[in-house]
């Protein structure tokens, strides 16, 4: 038996989490269904989502029934010893024939257990990821309307609101991979690691942070999680300073200053400064190196990082967070604090630089004295933009034949550090790769939510619903198809787009000022399509090519100047234009 291919989204239920951010249930009928020869039928959802059966029952008499969810498939079955926390579960339930039944999961006391793991409305029921359910002792036809999947999203979420499309197809599986595996994650109403402890960790958060701005329009989830997290902080030491990153990234995606004020002083107790020695440096004592200064998770994926009493990597953190909070003391008009943070930032640089930099190789060690220059010593500082200049090339190329040498976590500050400094095709080859470190990998395995890590043999108990996976959902948008703020709330974006070795790309950004829409082709001539939301101005930055050239906006000759590989439009653009450089 085969249902009618479908995907049915009906708002069911609206609730209150335990999260200030609104959650509901969402119907989803299978897209397909099965009789197998044991007599039991396969239903198959297509993706995963975190969520629970309900069931009409057609028949008169009471009907008991075994249901299997699972988010593993294997060998036309659902896999029922999938490997480390991947979810299988079973249940019993017994058939109403009056009323719809609603089949849960068993609980799992780890991620049901407040105040550690957030709740999910109790009127719910228990929330399992799965695609599939196998039911056995179902008596006679089941039909397409007999079966949903009650589905728990972010009520505000907007199937419409970005998109991405380019000339590489794995491209573009990639990124709808990482948007959907955002959207099924916003189930708990606050941004959690995955279903295996359903916490939310600071360096999770900021990534799926950076992706939710990119792939949908709300900004509440991303601030009901920051309030959670100046609560509840977690354990290692860079997941401080990534509170700044995340009142940071607020700041610039909407220019609310209203939000940021009362947190402003919060915020100085994620620096850590009183971690700084003598010359200013953060230092580390015994504990923090054994089990706090965490470099990349899991340990496996360090690069066989040297951990010292000062180290780069932690050092690097502190700058930025340093660099950001002077920024946000302006946004909030206290210039002593803007001055002092930037002061400090300054002296620290010098130090830095002196202390890790090894120019022997023109490479960062690990830490002092260290011998050892991992990768994340060199990519975290260069993405963090606390190097200088003279540098970064020398860097950069290293870095490009060194694979996909950390976490996926480490991914997004990696591909940052390539895409800022010029290495974009070499960016989008590591998302694309053909090895067990890809997204590739992830889209080929046939999973529909991004993983914890690169494959079980990295992190033998890792859950494949983490969406610190997902970097590409928000690297693809910023760089391939270069949108970005360059003012708070997006009053000015700049576009600035990296061909990164496609022929074509475009795509929808969703902004607080309305969606930006990107079109551009690459080949003898560069062409871009911009139509901007009213009340946004952008900054243009196309590619320069080989030849003598010049740019025209809609097909009239304007200034521009070359900075590196790229023409920078002396004006802003409004509204909807066309840039075009091309040859005399």
């Amino acid at each position: 038996m085969k249902l009618e291919s479908l995907w049915i989204a009906a708002i069911i239920i609206i609730a209150k989490s335990s999260t200030a951010e609104p959650t509901h249930l969402v119907d989803e009928a299978p897209i397909s269904s099965s009789k197998l020869g044991s007599g039991s039928f396969l239903i198959d959802f297509g993706r995963v989502a975190f969520g629970n059966l309900r069931i009409e029952s057609a028949h008169s008499v009471n009907q008991p029934i075994t249901v299997h969810f699972g988010e593993a498939f294997s060998e036309g079955r659902i896999n029922r010893k999938p490997l480390g926390t991947v979810r299988y579960a079973t249940t019993e339930a017994k058939l109403n024939p009056s009323t719809p039944t609603v089949v849960e999961p068993p609980t799992d006391k780890r991620n049901t257990t407040h105040p550690k793991a957030i709740l999910t409305p109790a009127e719910w029921g228990t929330l399992l990821p799965f695609r599939w359910v196998e039911i056995e002792g179902w008596s006679g036809k089941l039909q397409a309307d007999q079966i949903v999947r009650q589905s728990a999203y972010s009520s505000t979420w907007d199937d419409r609101a970005a998109s991405f499309h380019s000339s590489d197809k794995m491209l573009n599986q990639i990124w709808e991979l990482c948007r959907y595996s955002i959207k099924a994650t916003t189930f708990a109403g606050v941004y959690v690691d995955g279903d295996r402890e359903r916490i939310p960790y600071e360096a999770d958060a900021y990534l799926n942070q950076l992706s939710h701005y990119a792939t949908d329009n709300d900004i509440e989830m991303a601030r009901d999680t920051f309030d959670l997290l100046m609560k509840q902080p977690t354990w290692p030491t860079e997941w401080a300073p990534h509170m700044v990153f995340i009142a940071y990234a607020d700041w610039i995606h909407t220019g609310d200053a209203e939000w940021l004020s009362p947190r402003y002083e919060s915020l100085k107790t994620k620096l850590l400064l009183e971690r700084s020695g003598a010359d200013g440096l953060i230092t580390s004592n015994a504990q923090q190196i054994k089990r706090n200064d965490i470099v990349d998770w899991p340990p496996v994926e360090r690069d066989r990082y040297v951990f010292t009493a000062k180290n780069t990597v932690v050092n690097a953190f502190h700058l930025r967070a340093l660099s950001y909070i002077s920024e946000l003391a302006e946004a909030i008009g206290n210039s002593k604090d803007e001055i002092h943070f930037q002061q400090l930032f300054t002296e620290k640089q010098i130090e830095f630089q002196k202390v890790f930099f090894d120019p022997t190789v023109g490479l960062y060690r690990d830490g002092i004295d260290a011998a050892h220059h991992a990768a994340h010593a060199n990519f975290i500082p260069l993405a963090f933009d606390v190097i200088p200049e003279s540098q970064r090339a020398t860097i950069t190329e290293w870095l490009s034949t060194r694979g996909m040498p950390c976490s996926v976590y480490g991914a997004q500050y990696l591909i940052e550090a390539l895409f800022e400094n010029g290495a974009d095709a070499h960016a989008v080859k590591l998302m694309t790769a053909e090895s067990d470190r890809s997204w590739r990998h992830m889209v080929e395995s046939g999973t529909t939510i991004t993983w914890e890590a690169w494959d079980m043999k990295y992190k033998p108990n890792q859950d494949w619903n983490h969406a610190w996976g997902a970097a590409p959902a928000n690297l693809l948008p910023r760089y391939v198809l270069g949108a970005q703020a360059l003012e708070p709330g997006w009053k000015t974006a700049r576009i600035r787009p990296h061909p990164s070795g496609l022929t074509y790309a475009k795509g929808k950004i969703p902004t607080p000022q309305g969606p930006i829409l990107v079109s551009w082709e690459n080949s003898d001539e560069f062409t871009l399509s911009l139509t901007l939301p009213d009340g946004m101005s952008a900054r243009i930055e196309v590619p320069s090519c080989a030849a003598v050239q010049h740019v025209y906006v809609n097909a009239e000759r304007v200034a521009a100047s070359r900075s590196n590989n790229y023409w920078v439009l002396d004006s802003p653009v409004v509204g909807t234009a066309e840039i075009r450089v091309k040859r005399n």
